[in-house]
């Protein structure tokens, strides 16, 4: 289905201008920008066909929730979030940016395409890591591994920190992975007080058009939620196996299942998800907002 200002019951004036797996953007009357999170699902660079409810609302509110949290590290591309009734509580007015083709990637374990790359190669993004580590290792310090953007239905690709400073210069370079660290470091204390360990996120940067922030690298799209990030229950952290988390690896592990009969190497679309998943799935995400935040969602 082609997306449009009617599909959210936005006005005509709001012009689609582009959606990602999860979020639809539109310019407003004023020429800003309307960042829309939808109750799409992705996994294994696909969008799947079955919507998880109040998901859009819940990474909304996550995502402003930590944006207040690390303005002292960095400004954030948030005006206001006064928007249309037909989207509140899902969606923010958001400044133009100059966006960084890097997608910024913080590890403080080993897990996912990090512990693919390690077992191959014993690195990740030319970072050497020590023997012996396994699937939810603590690496002995945090690191930067960065990936490039994909187009929806690609799969990003990790890259070396020379290759990023081949594609947006040296001294940019060196800003996101300072400015990426810092976050992550602020992000897994607070969180790791509330029994959570933040095993790795990913975040999206861009340029200041004009304003306060004209030419200074700006946090954009979403900040630290279960589509961006792995949170694990610290009481249940065991190195050495797959470990229980609040994100989306629940949706993962079904596709890869028997039970879902479907193939990710097939080239074929997921199938559509169970009830039970479906609802298990809003329950881990309530969960991870409702247990970082300390507040109940509504």
């Amino acid at each position: 289905m082609t997306t449009t200002s009617a599909n959210y019951g936005l006005d005509s004036e709001y012009t689609h201008i582009y959606s990602g797996k999860v979020r639809d953007l539109f310019e407003t009357p004023d020429g800003k920008l309307l960042f829309v999170a939808s109750d799409r699902i992705s996994a294994f660079d696909y969008v799947l066909p079955t919507e998880i409810p109040d998901k859009g609302r819940i990474l909304t509110a996550m995502s402003l929730w930590w944006f207040d949290r690390l303005q002292g590290i960095v400004p954030n591309h948030i005006i206001t979030t006064n928007v249309p009734f037909a989207v509140n509580g899902r969606a923010t007015i958001c400044e133009r940016l100059e966006m960084l083709p890097i997608e910024c990637v913080a590890r403080g374990y080993l897990t996912g395409s990090g512990l693919i790359d390690y077992k191959n190669v014993g690195s990740i993004c030319g970072v050497g890591l020590p023997p012996g580590l396994v699937d939810g290792s603590r690496l002995p310090k945090p690191i930067f591994t960065p990936a490039t953007k994909a187009a929806v239905g690609d799969h990003d690709e990790n890259v070396t920190f020379d290759e990023v400073m081949t594609a947006i210069g040296q001294e940019e370079a060196q800003q996101l992975r300072r400015i990426t660290m810092s976050i992550y470091q602020t992000a897994a204390e607070i969180a790791l007080k509330r029994d959570i360990i933040l095993a790795d996120t990913k975040f999206e940067f861009g340029l200041g058009i004009k304003g306060a922030n004209s030419n200074r690298i700006v946090l954009a799209d979403e900040v630290l939620t279960p589509d961006s990030s792995r949170f694990w229950p610290a009481e249940q952290w065991v190195p050495g196996q797959a470990q229980p988390s609040y994100d989306k690896q629940f949706v993962r592990n079904w596709l890869l299942s028997e039970e879902s009969g479907w193939d990710k190497n097939s080239g074929t679309t997921p199938p559509p998800l169970p009830d039970e998943v479906v609802e298990k799935t809003r329950e881990r995400y309530v969960q991870a907002y409702e247990t970082l935040t300390g507040k109940r969602f509504q």
